[in-house]
């Protein structure tokens, strides 16, 4: 597993005088500067330390600063990467962005200069890095609408969910405007539960900024019954019940009165649920039928 040291600033460049300059001056500025001589240096480092940002002369010998960067952008796409060139025409320039570079300097480098680009680069990295993370905590399921109700901005995720349990309605995100414009205008404290489609799902407030509303939808998680349970287990509509209610807890006397039996007909029933599962007490058979219930 790779190490992950904060700061890194990893410098590839064929010339000792440019990687020494720029060691001292990242060091100085509080980074921590790994050097590679090429790009195959440069792979090799990254397979153990990924940097925060990457400094990528264009022209080396062997495998040049494009074809490196193509490289390393495979294996970490997220990594900025600034090219360091003499190269002042402008095709060579739109090549290092056409690579995966994110800016470029041009030499002799200017140590302030770079220090700038990289402080620059690392933090809209990170940031981005945060966002990332915050959807994929929410599961990547907002989504932005006006006060009209009307999709603004969504990600990939709620748009393939939505065309996954709307197949029968052509304009989903009309359908939804109706009745999200109707749940903003009154009180949205309370979620908002749609059953419209193939799928109950439930709409949650997320905030507001300016004229805009974020909002979360997910599947409406359904409770199972005995029916479910009836169908994964070898047991009787009856002795499904049973089990039912023994997972959540009750005694032989309480399942008696809701299910209007007497407790030794429970207990008979019980009996025949332990044959039929394998099991020796209320205890393993209550297991059983939670993870059953629980399972999505």
């Amino acid at each position: 597993m790779k190490n992950k040291i904060s700061d890194v600033v990893l410098v590839v460049d064929d010339s000792p005088e440019s990687l020494g300059m720029l060691n001292v001056a990242l060091n100085t500025q509080g980074f921590t500067a790994l050097v590679a001589l090429n790009g195959l240096q440069a792979l090799a480092i990254i397979d153990k330390v990924e940097p925060d940002v990457i400094l990528l002369d264009a022209v080396m010998p062997e495998m040049d600063g494009f074809e490196t960067c193509k490289r390393l952008k495979v294996l970490l796409p997220n990594t900025p990467i600034i090219f360091m060139t003499g190269l002042t025409d402008i095709e060579d320039v739109v090549k290092g962005f056409e690579a995966g570079g994110v800016d470029y300097v041009t030499k002799p480098i200017s140590p302030d200069e770079v220090i700038a680009r990289i402080k620059r680069h690392v933090q809209t990295a990170k940031q981005a890095l945060s966002a990332q993370n915050a959807l994929d905590h929410a599961g990547k399921n907002v989504f932005c609408v006006n006060k009209q109700g009307r999709l603004s901005w969504a990600t990939p995720y709620v748009h393939e969910f939505i065309d996954q349990i709307s197949t029968k309605d052509t304009s989903p995100w009309a359908t939804l405007a109706e009745v999200i414009e109707q749940w903003l205008s009154n009180e949205h404290q309370q979620n908002l539960v749609i059953k419209l489609f193939s799928e109950t799902v439930t709409i949650y407030y997320e905030r507001q900024q300016e004229d805009m509303h974020l909002l979360s939808i997910v599947k409406t998680k359904q409770d199972k019954s005995p029916s479910d349970l009836q169908q994964a287990l070898p047991v009787t509509k009856r002795e499904s019940e049973v089990l039912y209610w023994v997972s959540y807890g009750k005694t032989s006397w309480e399942i008696s009165q809701i299910l209007t039996m007497s407790p030794r007909t429970v207990n008979k029933h019980l009996e025949q649920i332990y044959k039929k599962l394998g099991v020796e007490n209320r205890t393993s058979a209550a297991a059983i039928s939670i993870r059953i219930l629980e399972t999505e």
